[in-house]
């Protein structure tokens, strides 16, 4: 039933914060926005981190837009979108629509780049920075690192230092080929990173980066989007529903930069600065607000940036049961945070978090005491979700590699309105021809098969929107292929039934033995076929998976609606005659039992 209701066109409003919620007063905001112009909007959804608001134009959706993100500024983001028309009492039950593809709805089509050299480089800079802070730590003598390409170096003063230098990089790493080299009294140790390690850094700056592109398209709503890799270096997004380039584009490009700064403290007194004596703030300070809305004055220079952030994570503090953001600093940033909370115990130090040009206080704590170790938690968290976001934003602020995007297209929804029309249009047609010829070659045991068969139809549309799977220009080619091959079953078990009636047996046991000697032969032609369709769900990608999706559960309901439906139908019209006399209307012969 949810299929039948359409879609229509909608903004989707979201906070430009991670995990900022959404209230109440923000809807009233909207919608008296629309009011003062006129513009008539078919419902409200409000969830806990966005709103929808549905038209029933496309014309009076961007008009809406463009009002909205005047009236509320940059602190939010106004997204287009298209959102099912099913009603309040049908979704309740977890009724939903079929999800449509890229080539039936329309949406945007990414294809990106990633830079897998640029995450080498910034690994051997970090292993670089590790080895340095190691040997300084171990007191091992060199006086030169140096890195070009995936290649590193260090100098050492004697050969058993570079002995020593060795082992101390074999034990964070043994995954390096080593390069001794003597040149004009120099000692240099050559480390190489070795194929294997180069395959996982690669590996893994792929997986972070699809990771952090799921969490992105989250933001945008969009139902079943598209995001794989495509080949060693590529990856090809597809979001279904979006009408607005500029915006997915801005929400995939969307990352979040820590930065650790010194608070000033010096007598100065921040509120003063918000009373209009800006111009009196001192050259070496910027004031931001915090969380609360409370200015800090913080120094410019900064300590930390989320470049050495190696990873981030979200959690629960032990002692006050708050959210908290963990994250782990590479060895340059662990030295460089433990000199400073070592100098200043007693100082505050604020964790800024610049996010689209917003930057925000999120918490400023005082140093009790050194922290080493290179392990930092940032508090001040409003929730665990937002914990949980601002961690993969920090992850994403430090991608493992860049991106760019090389190829992009836009499926307007006309187009995709089009596609639906001539797939829908093949169905009937070919619907509508199995119709005939079956009511002409099998009369009314043809009519009981296009019954099974329509019945198969609604099994199909129901297991897709039950299932969530998302339908796709070739999936309708598979539901016109699916009733061609699900009559099949109908013409075995007719067939069969005709051999019986030819054997001159009883029309009640022509109709049983029809069906249970058909049985075996429709089972094995499916299964062969079903064996095509796993194979192809398998190993193919993208349209021929959509194909091979509805082509495997079509199968499974053609099965059981020719053997249990129709046989169903066919007792009900024929198996409580009490008749004495029986024909069985199934088209060239036309038997009596005279028993």
């Amino acid at each position: 039933m949810p299929n039948f209701y359409g879609e229509s066109p909608a903004i989707q409003v979201m906070p430009i914060k991670a995990g900022e919620k959404i209230d109440t007063s923000l809807l009233q905001s909207i919608e008296e926005t629309l009011n003062k112009s006129n513009i008539q909007n078919i419902g409200f959804i409000l969830e806990s981190s966005n709103i929808k608001v549905k038209f029933k134009t496309a014309e009076e959706q961007l008009k809406a837009r463009s009002l909205i993100q005047n009236s509320l500024g940059s602190e939010h983001i106004v997204a287009l979108n298209l959102i099912s028309n099913s009603p309040n009492w049908l979704s309740s039950f977890g009724a939903l629509p079929m999800y449509l593809g890229l080539d039936l709805r329309g949406g945007v089509h990414f294809l990106m780049q990633v830079d897998l050299s640029k995450a080498l480089e910034k690994t051997t800079a970090s292993y670089l920075s590790e080895f340095r802070s190691q040997l300084r730590k171990e007191k091992i003598g060199y006086y030169d690192a140096t890195k070009k390409n995936d290649v590193m170096q260090i100098k050492f003063k004697s050969k058993d230092e570079l002995k020593k230098g060795k082992n101390i990089i074999r034990g964070i790493n043994n995954n390096f080929d080593f390069q001794e080299i003597s040149v004009n009294d120099e000692i240099i140790l050559k480390i190489i990173i070795s194929a294997q390690t180069k395959k996982s850094i690669t590996e893994f700056a792929i997986k972070q980066n699809l990771e952090t592109l799921n969490n992105r398209v989250n933001e945008l709503g969009v139902a079943e989007p598209l995001i794989q890799q495509q080949g060693l270096d590529r990856i090809v997004i597809q979001l279904p529903g979006v009408q607005d380039t500029a915006k997915a584009k801005e929400i995939l490009g969307r990352t979040a930069i820590l930065e650790m700064r010194m608070v000033n403290e010096d007598n100065v007194d921040p509120i003063a600065f918000e009373e209009g004596n800006e111009d009196q703030i001192p050259i070496n300070s910027e004031i931001f607000e915090d969380r609360f809305g409370n200015p800090i004055l913080v120094k410019k220079q900064v300590i930390l940036t989320g470049e050495r952030i190696t990873n981030a994570g979200p959690g629960v503090d032990s002692q006050t049961g708050q959210s908290i953001v963990s994250i782990s600093l590479d060895g340059k940033g662990a030295s460089i945070f433990k000199q400073v909370t070592r100098e200043n115990i007693g100082k505050r130090m604020a964790l800024l978090l610049i996010e689209k040009n917003l930057t925000e206080v999120v918490t400023a704590p005082v140093i009790r005491s050194e922290i080493g170790g290179g392990r930092v938690q940032i508090t001040g968290m409003r929730n665990a979700q937002e914990a949980t976001d601002i961690a993969l934003l920090l992850r994403a602020g430090s991608l493992a590699a860049p991106m760019e995007i090389i190829e992009e297209r836009t499926v307007g929804p006309s187009m995709g309105k089009e596609n639906i029309s001539r797939g829908v249009q093949s169905t009937i047609w070919g619907f509508v021809a199995i119709i005939i010829m079956m009511a002409i070659y099998y009369m009314v045991f043809g009519i009981v098969s296009v019954i099974g068969l329509s019945v198969n139809l609604l099994f199909l549309i129901g297991l897709l929107s039950a299932l969530q799977a998302t339908l796709t220009l070739p999936g309708l080619a598979a539901i016109a292929l699916t009733l061609g091959m699900a009559i099949d079953a109908n013409v075995l078990i007719n067939e069969r039934i005709r051999d019986e009636l030819r054997n001159d047996n009883t029309p009640q046991a022509c109709i049983a033995r029809g069906y249970q000697m058909a049985w075996g032969t429709i089972v094995d032609s499916n299964i062969t076929t079903l064996i095509a369709g796993l194979a192809l769900f398998m190993f193919g990608s993208g349209p021929i998976k959509g194909f091979a999706v509805v082509h495997v559960l079509g199968i499974l309901t053609s099965v059981y609606s020719a053997i249990f439906v129709s046989r169903v139908i066919v007792n009900y019209i024929y198996g409580n005659n009490k008749r004495e006399k029986i024909k069985l209307s199934i088209g060239e012969i036309f038997k009596v039992d005279n028993n």
